[in-house]
């Protein structure tokens, strides 16, 4: 099959402001054929996103080719002018982002915004574009195509906004689709259909895909081939089977062996140290984090050469490839996980009673209408925390884990039920909470973009909470305690200077758990702290959040989508549907039949970093816009439910026999719950 796109030789660099030439790319040689999807994964910085977007004939300003060429389908993408460039991209090539949200216009109707792009794109106007736009819709699996075109962005869901994402890329039937991080920040669920739509996009209309993302799971799941790149170089090109089953570039095995797995318990190993500068090593890029480096990678930079692998082409940039091959990585693998060990105290750190909350606020005309209030938006929460302990909070977009979180913090206020932390009552807003306790209790919010402020220096991003918590600490021990702060979260202090617009948002991520440590809190609600985080950053985080529960005995409330990093570093598990408990219990427990309906589902989604395993969609991925009135939560979407019982009556809490912690509420009895699930 011939090559849809050629990149060869290609490097991209610029000049700094002291005339000194930066390598971004450096030699990148790459091809993908026609209906392939290559996977291009690597650290934040390593040049996978300038690579996506010089594939597309696109430079950030002040970036040049400084030398090779991007070919795609015979045309030299940087030969073109840019009315060529601007016939070709959204025809022939085109870009689905990262944030969906942030790509589509709020203040225009999605099916607008679809018949803009089949008119640029496809040359189709008038009622042929309203009825292609519903083709589309239907394409990509959107719920009531008719009634979507009609909707805002802001009426949809995450994952419905991506779908509309991608209906806008597919307008003008391109041959080559560019994603940059498209699940990034999606649940579990979503993504999994989300995934399952572009598999069946390839499959049935022969589109080539370069995916990009630093998800090794998601890689796993859609792609055919896989790039692996450090430094701007490509150090290993192989088959997805190849890759996952033996990594022979020391970077692809250690990034594979940072992630936490379903089947393993225990955070992953970590590598260690941090990519380098552009430009700034000589010899092997990696050789300082690599455990198998000799003189010779100090001295020679290694070539990428072909090691073949089961009679395959499987190119690696490594002097020690062919050894490292023969290695048994499945052993190495389960012999880095490392176990917890600490003690949880029986002292109560925070105790949840009946929560309720709702964002429901009547104004005067709702009040003289008698506008009917709707279900609670988190209803009838009990759940106890042990000092030391971390209870992990899990469940779709929508489900109420953050509006807990933020009750908690003092950002959100509860309609009824008690939030105890000692004898502080936590019902109360922040700003009446005293200053001791603000500081005993530490939130980390998911989106660092919106809680960093982009006009302060990472140095002033820091000294704030030590200034405002350690009123007595001299300036020479507050940036000392930064400098500390910023290496447990594997940053240089060479970060201090810079603001968040010139970082990424793994790097700024990391800034932002770093500031939350900052006051040496005793509690820290961690919301989708590592969604966003390479994989090998997410597990020295974990790593590092572990150390300091060791330490200091620290109490963690953590949100995630990524029920891995779950197994990996909780101790006890809630999930949630609808804001509302279905089932609690250990880790063990919770990832052990009996579970939950909803539980399966969310378990059957995710994602495991191995080709061979797919994931198990139980049910649609469309989350419901608010919880029924009555019975139980999970009643409209329940692939078992046993009738009209489940519409009106809430389950009564189940404890399989045997168990102690482990509880669920569901109208089937545990013993047939297990004789209906999957296997564990």
């Amino acid at each position: 099959m011939s090559n849809l796109v050629d990149i060869k030789n290609l490097s991209v660099g610029y000049h700094t402001k002291y005339g000194r030439l930066v390598h971004v790319l450096r030699n990148v040689n790459l091809h993908i054929k026609k209906g392939e999807t290559l996977g291009l994964v690597g650290e934040s910085g390593c040049g996978k996103s300038t690579l996506g977007q010089a594939m597309m004939g696109f430079l950030r300003s002040g970036s040049k080719i400084l030398n090779g060429s991007v070919n795609y389908d015979g045309i030299d993408m940087f030969a073109l002018k840019p009315r060529e460039l601007e016939a070709l991209r959204g025809k022939r090539i085109a870009l689905i982002p990262q944030n969906a949200g942030q790509s589509l216009t709020p203040t225009l109707r999605c099916g607008k915004q679809i018949e803009e792009a089949l008119e640029l794109n496809a040359n189709i106007t008038g009622q042929a574009a309203k009825d292609r736009v519903v083709e589309l819709f239907t394409q990509v699996r959107l719920p009531s195509p008719e009634e979507m075109v009609t909707r805002y962005p802001h009426e949809l869901s995450g994952g419905q906004q991506q779908r509309v994402a991608v209906a806008m890329a597919l307008a003008g039937e391109p041959d080559m689709l560019v994603l940059d991080e498209p699940t990034t920040g999606l649940d579990v669920t979503t993504q999994a259909h989300i995934l399952d739509l572009m598999r069946a996009i390839v499959d049935d209309l022969g589109t080539a895909m370069m995916y990009i993302s630093h998800d090794l799971g998601v890689i796993a799941r859609v792609s055919d081939r896989v790039a692996v790149m450090y430094a701007g170089e490509v150090v290993e090109d192989a088959t997805v089977s190849q890759l996952f089953r033996s990594p022979s570039h020391p970077y692809a095995r250690g990034l594979l062996e940072s992630i936490p797995r379903l089947t393993l318990s225990g955070i992953p190993k970590s590598m260690p140290g941090q990519p380098p500068l552009p430009g700034t090593l000589s010899g092997c890029h990696f050789e300082p984090r690599c455990s198998f480096a000799t003189d010779r990678c100090r001295s020679e930079s290694p070539a990428l050469n072909d090691i073949q692998t089961d009679g395959m082409e499987h190119l690696v940039r490594c002097h020690h490839a062919e050894d490292i091959s023969k290695q048994d990585f499945s052993q190495d693998l389960k012999a880095g996980v490392q176990q917890i060990v600490k003690t949880i105290s029986n002292d109560t750190a925070l105790d949840l009673q009946g929560v309720d909350i709702t964002y429901f606020s009547p104004d005067i005309i709702d009040k003289l209408l008698g506008k009917k209030e709707p279900p609670l938006t988190v209803a009838g929460v009990n759940l106890n925390v042990k000092r030391g302990e971390t209870v992990a909070l899990v469940g779709e977009s929508g489900s109420g884990k953050s509006t807990i979180v933020r009750a908690v913090s003092g950002l959100l206020p509860s309609k009824g039920g008690s939030i105890q932390f000692e004898d502080f009552d936590l019902t109360v807003s922040v700003d009446d909470r005293p200053m001791d306790l603000r500081k005993r209790i530490q939130m980390i919010f998911q989106n660092p973009d919106a809680s960093l402020n982009p006009r302060q220096s990472v140095k002033e991003i820091l000294d704030q909470p030590l200034k405002l918590y350690f009123p007595d600490m001299p300036a020479t021990e507050r940036e000392a305690r930064m400098r500390e702060l910023l290496d447990r979260v594997r940053l240089s202090d060479r970060y201090l200077n810079r603001y968040p617009g010139q970082m990424s948002g793994g790097e700024k991520q990391r800034v932002a758990v770093a500031r939350a440590f900052a006051a040496d809190p005793e509690v820290v609600l961690c919301d989708e702290v590592t969604s966003a985080l390479d994989v090998s950053v997410q597990a020295a985080v974990l790593d590092l959040l572990a150390d300091l529960q060791r330490e200091h005995g620290t109490t963690y409330i953590f949100i995630t989508h990524d029920l891995a990093v779950v197994r990996a570093f909780a101790d006890r598990v809630a999930v949630l549907y609808q804001g509302r408990l279905c089932e609690v219990g250990t880790v063990e427990e919770i990832y052990s039949a009996p579970f939950h309906p909803y539980t399966e589902t969310l378990l059957g989604a995710a994602l495991e970093p191995d080709p061979d395993i797919a994931p198990k969609l139980i049910g649609g991925d469309t989350p419901e816009s608010s919880p029924p009135a009555q019975g139980c939560p999970f009643q409209r979407r329940c692939p078992v439910r046993v009738g009209s019982i489940c519409d009106e009556e809430m389950p009564a809490w189940q404890i399989p026999e045997g168990a102690v912690n482990h509880k669920i509420r569901c109208h089937i009895p545990v013993e047939e719950l297990i004789q209906i699930q999957m296997p564990a």
